[in-house]
């Protein structure tokens, strides 16, 4: 059985999650398997992409202690099926971009080295 092709993210998602994440130090940005990936050094921050569904989503790294609570908070949150700590929100029209922001510096001051991480701001 043929899988169903990926639609293509949309380029302004693309965009914005990229100009979230180019504030971090040493950050870029890579094709990845399907979708666009940006990684701090060898580690992953942020992987969007298409489904073979049709929906978009955005995984990202997350504390241990809190990929439950992802799980069980149900859409647009999820966990990924790869990786102990890796979880996600779907992607579409109501897509609370400040949140993802938030959750996107966790993902980079998780998987930066700790002199690049105490660069970030953090609010509060």
């Amino acid at each position: 059985m043929a899988s169903a092709k990926r639609p293509s993210v949309p380029a302004e998602w693309i965009h914005r999650i990229g100009a979230m994440l180019a504030a971090f130090p040493e950050v870029r940005e890579h094709d990845a398997w399907v979708g666009m990936a940006w990684k701090v050094r060898s580690a992953t921050v942020a992987h969007v992409f298409g489904g073979e569904d049709q929906r978009f989503r955005v995984t990202f790294r997350t504390d241990a202690d809190e990929v439950m609570a992802f799980q069980h908070m149900g859409e647009p949150y999820f966990r990924a099926e790869w990786g102990s700590n890796v979880v996600g929100v779907l992607l579409d029209d109501d897509t609370d971009w400040d949140e993802l922001a938030e959750l996107l510096t966790d993902s980079y001051c998780i998987q930066a080295p700790a002199a690049l991480a105490e660069q970030v701001p953090r609010p509060g």
